[in-house]
């Protein structure tokens, strides 16, 4: 593992990177609100040993990375996919396989279409269609919604506080499968102590701007897989249908059981899928 903090459209933006720089390259994006601690290393890892070169990065307001003040809004979504290329160019990174979760897979969404010849292929996980469509579907559980209201009680800097209350944001969002107790205590312990700023997080609520490529997904031509837990809580499996329904050539996966997560259990089917498509 190899970490750099970046200068990109004048802000800090903390990556890490694992396997051969020759091999074809696979960046991560994660989701609102999380740092780049939420892509397990050993998953990392798994994808590197498969001839993959692997990028993770902080969004900006998480981990290392450049944060605001609380409460503000500094960005819009289409400068988050910015920061995705200024990532690549970084690396000397002409073109990439992308794998966005959540927001991660929106942000992909407007890379392929804002950046298509720098976008080899496409894998959305737990993602929803980018457009007016996502107001149709169902919506989010509103039990995560409640579990965030906690988060005006808590001592930031008492990490008794801190770590429960993010590693329980992941129960929270996970499905009929085992819940990771131990994992989920190990990764939060890790972002806990990486990040510079955490309530600066919640600045992602705020997010807006995009506008001009919604409802254009069918514009999107190259290879795309869509990856979607069938007990998502947070975008319920319709969206997966709707998403894979607005790229019309794209290919669906449903994972049995899985929630808003990348369950251990799953690993390997999601990792078969990605050198799949990246082949």
């Amino acid at each position: 593992m190899n970490e750099q903090i970046l200068k990109i459209n004048n802000v800090e933006i903390c990556t890490e990177s694992f396997g051969n720089p020759n091999n074809p390259a696979v960046l991560l994006i994660m989701g609102a609100m999380s740092s780049l601690d939420w892509w397990d290393e050993d998953f990392c890892l798994r994808l590197a040993e498969r001839e993959r070169f692997v990028i993770r990065y902080d969004h900006r307001d998480l981990g290392r990375s450049t944060t605001y003040p609380p409460g503000t809004s500094n960005y819009t979504i289409t400068d988050m996919a910015d920061d995705a290329i200024g990532v690549l160019d970084a690396y000397s990174i002409e073109k990439a396989h992308i794998v966005g979760m959540s927001l991660g897979g929106m942000i992909g969404q407007i890379l392929a279409l804002r950046y298509p010849d720098r976008i080899d292929s496409l894998t959305l996980i737990a993602s929803s269609v980018f457009g007016t469509e996502a107001e149709k579907l169902p919506p989010m559980d509103q039990q995560i919604l409640d579990y965030h209201t906690k988060s005006t009680s808590i001592d930031w800097s008492n990490q008794e506080e801190t770590v429960p209350y993010l590693a329980g944001g992941w129960k929270i969002l996970s499905g009929t499968k085992p819940y990771e107790e131990e994992r989920m205590y190990k990764l939060a312990e890790r972002e806990a102590a990486r990040a510079k700023q955490l309530p600066s997080r919640f600045n992602h609520a705020l997010l807006q701007g995009g506008g001009q490529y919604y409802d254009r997904l069918s514009e999107i031509n190259i290879p795309t897989l869509v990856i979607h837990g069938t007990k998502d809580p947070a975008l319920p499996y319709e969206h997966g249908l709707a998403l894979a329904k607005a790229i019309s050539h794209a290919k669906l996966i449903a994972l049995e059981g899985t929630g808003h997560e990348v369950h251990s259990e799953d690993w390997e089917q999601i990792i078969q899928s990605i050198v799949g498509i990246s082949s």
